[in-house]
C-alpha cells in the first residue's frame, strides 16, 4: 500500500530505514497534477530501482511576483490514484511551511545557465527550482531522480547544480510525451484557449516539417 508522507522526519527516517536495507531509491519530484508525462517518469524510476518516491508539491520560491502560484491547478486525490497505479511506494506532499518556515532564509545562487532562454523572462524562476531540489534531494535522499526532458533547461540546471555540489545522485531525464495533436504534455496546458493551443503547436510542427526536408 502507498504510503503517504506530510513531515520531512517522516521521509527522512523512512529514507535511511530504505537505504540501510541496501534497497535503491528513485525520486521523481513534481507539483502534481499529474498525466501520462508524469507517469513515464515514475516507469523509468519503477524500472530501475527498488523503491520509487514521488513528491506532489506545489513550490511557491519558483514563481515570480504576478505568476500562477494560487492558480495553479491542484488534484491530490486523483494523483493518489494515478501513484498507486503507477506502483509508488512513497509520497512525499508536504504543507508549505513544512519546507519554508517564516524564519526560512537561504538561497541557491545560480549563474550562466539560467540566463537565456525561459530564464530571461522568469528571473528569479531557476533559483526557485534550485533550492527545492536542494532541499527534497536532502529529505529523500535518493540514488536516482528523474526529471522531463520537456523542461530541458531545468534538466540541464539540475544536472550542473548536482555536480557543483556534490550530490551523490543520478540525475536521469525522461523523453517528452506528446498529446494525441503533438503538444507536449503539461499541467498547465489546461490554461489553453483552442487558439493558443494552435500556437502553442507551431515550433512542434516546423521541427517535424524540417526532419522531412
Amino acid at each position: 500500500m502507498i504510503k503517504i508522507i506530510r513531515t520531512v522526519k517522516e521521509m527522512q527516517a523512512r529514507s535511511e530505514s530504505i537505504r540501510n536495507r541496501n534497497k535503491k531509491i528513485a525520486f521523481v519530484p513534481t507539483m502534481g497534477f499529474l498525466h501520462d508525462g508524469h507517469c513515464s517518469l515514475l516507469r523509468k524510476g519503477r524500472s530501475s530501482c527498488d523503491d520509487l518516491v514521488l513528491s506532489i508539491f506545489v513550490n511557491p520560491t519558483q514563481f515570480g511576483p504576478g505568476e500562477d502560484y494560487d492558480a495553479y491547478p491542484r488534484a491530490l486525490e486523483k494523483d493518489l490514484q494515478l501513484a498507486e497505479k503507477e506502483g509508488v511506494d512513497a509520497v512525499f506532499t508536504p504543507a508549505k511551511e513544512e519546507l519554508f518556515g517564516k524564519n526560512f532564509q537561504t538561497g541557491i545562487e545560480l549563474t550562466k545557465l539560467p540566463r537565456h532562454l525561459c530564464g530571461l523572462s522568469r528571473p528569479s524562476h531557476f533559483q526557485g527550482v534550485a533550492l527545492v531540489v536542494t532541499k527534497l534531494f536532502n529529505i529523500v535522499k535518493p540514488h536516482v531522480a528523474i526529471f522531463g526532458e520537456k523542461d530541458f533547461q531545468q534538466l540541464a540546471i539540475i544536472r550542473q547544480m548536482a555536480r557543483d555540489l556534490d550530490f551523490d545522485i543520478q540525475i536521469e531525464g525522461g523523453a517528452i510525451v506528446r498529446e494525441a495533436d503533438g503538444l507536449a504534455m503539461s499541467s498547465r496546458n489546461t490554461y489553453l484557449s483552442p487558439e493558443q493551443r494552435k500556437t502553442a503547436l507551431c515550433l512542434y510542427k516546423a521541427l517535424q516539417k524540417s526532419k522531412k526536408m
